[in-house]
């Protein structure tokens, strides 16, 4: 098998979530000045990496290694050292892009490594120290997720009497809260696999944020009913990030709207270099 199709092969593999260790390809190895940089895509809560699909597709087509780990969605610490662990097993520069409670972690996961030139936002959370992205989500009115989410305990691993406690959406109320410019026989599958976020990490007090110190990128999903687009705005007006918006984008902006987020992504990569 050529180079080219192992790396689009290895590429789709990530998408889908079924691998989260690094792509090392001729593109990445090479960290030096002007190196094309590896792009981390995180995804948030009541997703998966297969959301990136259409994004790493793209990305692959262009000519860039891509890794889409699955962002474990256990806390804010564990989840943030776990991604961070992906981006020190690559050996050149690094665009670490969030979408939603993934945003938080890039947020998180950026601090303190070198080689993450630039944070990418798609309807994403960018908290400030001491945020959570549960107080954040009220900040401004328009968020319809409270009004449908399902909690399930999960039992703790280490053994404590007390259950932890995960969040999903009501599957009949997916579609028009989550993901309503998506056709509806999409929706209906993502319901099912979605992967729920634990109400203590989407509580967890944010720590120092990256883009503080990095530049960063936001894509605002106008009609978003998870995160507020306003919500959105204040974020990336107080991050300072190079801003666009999605008329008519729901929170999955990435799905719905992959082309947007692609061109945010190959901006922060020419900015860069």
């Amino acid at each position: 098998m050529e180079a080219t199709s192992r790396r689009r092969v290895l590429g789709g593999m990530l998408a889908a979530g079924a691998v989260t260790l690094g792509a090392t390809g001729p593109a990445s190895a090479t960290g030096g000045k002007g190196a094309r940089p590896t792009v981390v895509l995180v995804h948030g809560v009541f997703a998966d990496a297969s959301g990136w699909s259409a994004v790493t597709a793209s990305l692959l087509d262009a000519g860039y290694e891509v890794i889409a780990p699955a962002n474990p969605l256990r806390d804010l610490a564990g989840d943030s050292a776990y991604v961070g662990s992906v981006v020190d097993s690559v050996p050149g520069p690094v665009i670490l892009v969030g979408h939603s409670y993934g945003g938080e972690v890039i947020t998180n996961a950026a601090r303190g490594r070198a080689n993450v030139k630039a944070l990418v936002y798609a309807a994403a959370f960018a908290p400030d120290q001491g945020e959570t992205a549960l107080h954040l989500a009220e900040k401004f009115p328009g968020s319809q997720l409270p009004g449908a989410l399902i909690a399930r305990d999960y039992p703790v691993p280490d053994g404590s009497p007390d259950p932890g406690q995960d969040g999903y959406i009501d599957p009949a109320k997916f579609h028009d809260v989550f993901a309503q410019d998506l056709p509806r026989s999409t929706t209906r599958i993502m319901a099912t696999a979605q992967r729920p976020g634990s109400f203590g990490g989407l509580g967890s007090p944010s720590g120092v944020p990256a883009w503080k110190s990095l530049p960063s990128w936001y894509v605002v999903a106008t009609a978003d009913r998870v995160i507020p687009p306003a919500v959105q705005r204040f974020m990336a007006r107080r991050a300072g990030s190079h801003t666009v918006e999605v008329r008519g984008a729901s929170h999955v902006v990435m799905m719905s709207h992959p082309g947007a987020v692609v061109r945010q992504i190959r901006a922060a990569d020419r900015a860069t270099r």
